[in-house]
């Protein structure tokens, strides 16, 4: 069944779409906690987000920007604002379509239904989505996810970089400045220490697939895969 995950603080708006889109087959998740706007976004993994622009705290522009380092799935704003800037604004933060209000239900699932037809159906594009398989290890980059057996991790833009990276230079050491080029276009405004988080929560990753010491950090070079998996294997 397909996820739409609604982002709205008016909860007589949230829950009126919510029932109303559920009518068409749909599974719902309405955020409550706006604080945790990116803790919810990855435990539902929606295929769409409606998502407003007016919140407490952050606006619906800086969650999409961090929606977009981690995800492709289709953002619709849905917003009183009704200025050309703010539908610009929208778009330009990586917004895919914009609704004002006050609007008609019909009009929301026409939208939903087209921006799903895009991004996973007729109108998709339909190349052949990569996979990199390591013995049981599966990545999958355009899904921002890592399998091992029956077990999956979903991974951040940065950590489906990182393996990546890893598992195209294995068996040999991926630099570090290769992977700050590869992670951040302006490196001058990136800390020393950026790096070395980013790493380790890509062996949080592995180690949550019950993968230990898969990678390894080569002294004053970088880092390299170390395929523990498969000597265990074998």
């Amino acid at each position: 069944m397909e996820k739409i995950m609604i982002v709205e603080d008016d909860m007589k708006i949230a829950d009126f779409l919510s029932s109303y889109i559920k009518k068409y087959g749909y599974e719902v998740t309405v955020a409550e906690d706006f604080e945790r706007i990116m803790e919810t976004f990855r435990e539902v993994q929606p295929n769409l987000l409606l998502l407003d622009i007016n919140l407490p705290r952050y606006d619906g522009y800086y969650w999409c920007r961090q929606i977009r380092k981690e995800s492709i799935c289709p953002v619709i704003f849905i917003s009183a604002r009704t200025g050309e800037m703010d539908q610009v604004m929208a778009l330009e933060n990586g917004g895919d379509d914009f609704i004002t209000k006050p609007f008609h239900p019909d009009i929301v699932m026409a939208k939903i239904r087209s921006q799903m037809r895009r991004a996973y159906g007729e109108y998709a594009n339909k190349h052949e989505e990569r996979v990199l398989i390591q013995g049981e290890l599966r990545f999958y980059p355009e899904r921002l996810e890592l399998r091992f057996k029956e077990e999956v991790a979903p991974l951040t833009k940065k950590e489906t970089d990182i393996i990546e990276t890893l598992l195209e230079r294995y068996p040999r050491v991926a630099g570090r400045q290769d992977l700050l080029e590869k992670l951040w276009d302006d490196q001058a405004y990136v800390d020393e220490n950026t790096l070395n988080v980013n790493i380790t929560r890509v062996r949080n990753k592995f180690q949550a697939l019950g993968i230990k010491d898969a990678v390894e950090t080569v002294r004053g070079a970088g880092y390299r895969l170390h395929m523990t998996w498969k000597e265990e294997k074998s």
